[in-house]
């Protein structure tokens, strides 16, 4: 009878172990998809990350500028709510992949990357504009 216990904890803890994980993962989409969903949806926010120099030249309207090298473990003011869809791009994608990695860690739950504006057939404001 006291080997019993130890055996059924054992049991237990190994099946809990083995319970599947949740892995939360950010969606990759390409940038006609991108355009779509910003005509369909409502309530979202459109995320560049590139530098603050790069963002004036040019960018997608009503983008709001937070450089990937920002993102880290701390809070995002800019960014209050965990569950908005939050669109990122970047020049080319790379730094949209990592940012879109690094917000998914931070607790981010609806985030898209749609690559880089050196691609986007859409609208974009400049200084000339």
């Amino acid at each position: 009878m006291k080997y019993i216990f130890p055996l059924v904890f054992s049991l237990l803890m190994l099946t809990a172990c083995a319970a599947p994980q949740r892995i939360q993962s950010y969606r990759r989409i390409s940038a006609d998809e991108a355009i779509a969903m910003m005509e369909e949806e409502q309530d979202y926010i459109i995320l560049d990350v590139r530098t603050p120099a790069e963002f004036k030249e040019r960018h997608i309207p009503d983008a709001i500028n937070v450089p990937n090298e920002n993102i880290g473990s701390a809070e995002i003011p800019q960014l209050p709510d965990k569950d908005q869809l939050i669109m990122v791009y970047c020049r080319s994608g790379n730094r949209s992949k990592q940012a879109s990695e690094k917000l998914v860690k931070l607790g981010y739950s609806n985030v898209v990357e749609f690559g880089g504006i050196n691609g986007w057939p859409g609208e974009t404001v400049s200084p000339e504009n």
